[in-house]
This record gives C-alpha cells, structure tokens and sequence, in this order.
C-alpha cells in the first residue's frame, strides 16, 4: 500500500492518492487533473473511486473531469445530494480498493454531508483517517458555513459536530495517522497547525477542540474568534455541487494571446476584469488604468476569491510572459472560469504601443518613517487580524476611517458650502420676485447632495457642517 498526500500551499489543500495492489483512490482531488492521471500512469493502477469529504467550498474539485477521464466512481457522505452520478455512501459502508478498506465514517458539523474515511490495511487494521474539514491539526472545521442549506444554526451544526468528534473520532486508536484537508493558512478554520500529517493519539492532546469539557464549552470554543467567511464560498459549493465546465475547455478558452488592440476592443466590449498578476513592484512602475493588482506568487486563488468574489466575472489577464498558462490553472482552482484571453506581450506591449498608464508611488518603510509625523493620517487596508496583531499607532482601519482633515481638505469642503448656499438662495431669490432669503442648508439635503456627488458617506456629515460654517 502507498499514501501520498499532494499538499498544495497556495490553497493550504491536502489531497490523497492511494494505491494497493492494481488499483487506488483519491480524495479531494484538486481542479487539474494532469497530476493524478500522470502518477496512475506511471504506477500502472486502475482509479476504483474518488472520495470527497464533502462539497468544498474554498476550491473546486477535480471530481467529474477524474472521473469522466477514468470512469472511477465519486462517492460521498450521508445525505449528499449531487447533481451528477455519484455514489451516496450509508454511515459504515465499506469500500475494497486492492487489498485494504474504506469505511465511511458519517461525521456532520462542518456540513452536514461531512464524512471521514477511515483507511484500512491489508491485516485489517485501522491506519489512517482522511478527516476532510471534520479534523484539522490544531483546530476542526468551521461550523458557520451550512447553516442555510441545512437550516441550522451554527449553535446546531457545531453541536453536531461534537458528537461527531466525541462519538466518532476520538475513540479510535492513538496510532491512526491523521491526513485533513487543510492546513494553516486555509480559511476553513482558525488555528490550524503548520504540520499537514499527525498522529491522533497527538490531536488528542494538544487540539483545543478535542479538550472540552461539555458541548456548550465546545461550541462556545469552536465558535469563538470566527472571523467572516470569504464570499466566494458559496459559489464554490454550487460548483461543486451541480458541475462546472471542464478544466480543458477553460484552459482552451482562457489560454489566447489578444494584441494590444483586441484586448483594449475586448475589455470595452464585455466589461472585464483586467487582471494583472506581475508582482507588486513591477505594477507600481506602471499599469493599464482600472486593472487590478494580485500577484501570482503566494495565496493567489484565495486573494482572487476575496477580492473578485464572482465567479462569473469576466477576465482579462497582464501576466508575465509564459505564466499565462499557471495563472488560469490556479484561477480555476477557485471557480473563476471566464477568462477570455491575455494581453500578448505583457504590459511591455501595451506601454510601447503609446498607450495610457497609471503608477503607484511607493515608499519604502523608512521614507515612510521619516515622512510620519502627529498630523499624519495612515489607512491601514490589511486583514482585520493583520491590523489586530500589531499596526502604526493611531492609523486608521479600512472602512472605519474617523476623521480626516487635511488643509486642502477643509478648502474643498469651504468651497462646496458656499456654492450650495449661493445657489439656494438665488433660487430663492427668483422664487420670492426680489426677496433675498437668508438660508443655511439643512443636514439631510446637504448630506444628500455631498453623497450623490462626491461619494461622502452620511457619517461625516456633521464634521463637514461644522467646517463650512
């Protein structure tokens, strides 16, 4: 028997190949497919089934092109409801691959498909678990993601997972190998450990979730500090769950080099996204206008998901030369399937063809230390928990930006005061035949019109009034 765990950092994803005798199984398998097919291949093995934990929700599987490619079998947990082929396993059922054992451990919570499956070897003992989102290294899955399609409470499905953690996981033995389908940087959870492989029998120590008390100090526990999950998720799980287009036709689709004039026509004719994934610097010196900045290197999908959040969106991609092919293999990674080609020769091409540019100034840390000063307004745009752990004293959060008043500032707003005070009362002036009315703008009206025409939020609306006058 052989175990391979294919851990994608990226995404922070383990999936599994196994093998015994002539034949294997995969679980959770990645969006590309290429991997897998190449290692059966090489090993000469047939793929008898292709296991999912569940319907993810962070990426979406290479379950249906797997299993169209190799006529294996997909199966699921209890109450899985698919909108394809698949085999909806009972709790226990076994399944023989070669020489060794499936058992489907039915194990909701996280969702309420979640199933783990429990490897058995050819003498019958019990080795391994492949826990799915049920058990992390450090933490256990978060139960705040199902709550509309099982309609319940995250109170509830984390209830539920107690049991299933309590019930199902804890008694077997210390020696079980555990293999999660996450690690740390994954938003599935909150408290994941580094290590992607452990033994239970060490979960059982250190996990802060399998060392509660009761189930309400596990809920309190599992609940507690859960940060907002991506908005992308959703679209996920609805991929997952009702199909998507196969990885080749958007390889095929996205994977079409546009001259500077096809991608400016194209851009303005649908609407898409102009996606740049150079690195930061690179952007900085120059950029197409209303492109977007992702760098390729890093949590790449993840920061799309967040920051693109539709699926449906159109795409256009400025890579780096011969990176076209990756960055459409890891945007599909996460659903985003409508890329509809990329400039052909980067942004070089679009630079010395006379086109518009924009730039970024950047600092360095220290010009930005010598630049800051008391009367210094920082915005801090990171993740909220970046900004918790540790930021410049007295910056500001995105979205939660107090008060801002730069000299030029207040002239702006001096400015817009008297020409909205000037026009009321010349209207008011041809209204009343020669009677002068004396007339300060009233809050709502003020606070309307600064909205509709400069985008100022009703929150600063007093500081506004209380400069003009």
């Amino acid at each position: 028997m052989k175990i391979e765990q294919i851990y994608t950092g990226c995404l922070a994803q383990g999936a599994y190949y196994v093998v015994s005798e002539n034949e294997a199984f995969i679980v959770d398998p990645l969006r590309e497919i290429q991997p897998y097919l190449d290692r059966l291949a090489k090993d000469g093995v047939t793929l008898k089934y292709i296991f999912e934990t569940h319907f993810h929700a962070d990426f979406v599987s290479g379950h249906l092109d797997l299993a169209k490619k190799t006529g294996a079998k997909i199966v699921y947990g209890p109450t899985a409801q698919p909108a394809f082929d698949a085999i909806i396993a009972t709790d226990n059922q076994i399944f023989e691959i070669g020489k060794v054992k499936v058992k489907v451990l039915h194990t909701p919570g996280h969702t309420m498909e979640s199933s783990t499956y429990l490897l058995i070897d050819e003498n019958g003992k019990e080795v391994a678990i492949f826990s799915g989102d049920t058990l992390f290294l450090g933490d256990v899955g978060r139960p705040d993601l199902a709550q509309k399609a099982a309609s319940m409470t995250q109170e509830e499905l984390a209830g539920l997972l107690y049991n299933s953690l309590y019930q199902k996981i804890l008694p077997l033995a210390d020696d079980i190998t555990v293999y999660p389908a996450h690690g740390a940087g994954s938003a599935c959870g909150k408290n994941m450990q580094k290590e992607t492989v452990d033994i239970l029998g060490n979960q059982k120590k250190t996990n802060y979730a399998l060392n509660q008390s009761s189930k309400e100090n596990f809920v309190n526990a599992v609940l507690d500090g859960l940060s907002a999950p991506p908005k992308y998720f959703g679209m996920n799980v609805a991929m997952n769950k009702g199909g998507y287009e196969s990885f080749d036709e958007v390889m095929k689709k996205g994977n079409h080099p546009l001259s500077v004039e096809d991608f400016e026509t194209a851009a303005e004719e649908t609407g898409a996204l102009i996606l740049d994934t150079r690195s930061t610097a690179e952007f900085s010196k120059g950029y197409i206008p209303n492109s977007i900045n992702i760098g390729l290197k890093g949590d790449f999908a993840p920061w799309v998901g967040a920051m693109i959040v539709d699926v449906q969106q159109p795409i256009l991609l400025v890579c780096d030369e011969d990176s076209e092919e990756e960055v459409i293999t890891r945007l599909s990674r996460v659903g985003f399937d409508q890329v509809g080609g990329f400039l052909k020769g980067g942004f070089a091409a679009w630079k010395n063809a006379g086109k518009e540019i924009d730039t970024v100034n950047r600092i360095s840390p220290e010009e930005f230390a010598a630049r800051f000063n008391e009367n210094a307004v920082v915005v801090d745009v990171r993740k909220p928990s970046e900004f918790a752990a540790e930021h410049v004293n007295d910056a500001y959060k995105n979205g939660k930006v107090k008060t801002i008043q730069p000299p030029w500032w207040q002239a702006v707003v001096k400015l817009l005061y008297t020409i909205i005070i000037v026009i009321q009362q010349y209207v008011f002036f041809l209204l009343n035949r020669g009677c002068f009315v004396e007339l300060v703008p009233e809050p709502a009206f003020l606070s309307s019109y600064l909205s509709h025409q400069f985008g100022l939020g009703a929150q600063h609306l007093q500081q506004l009034v209380d400069v003009g006058r």
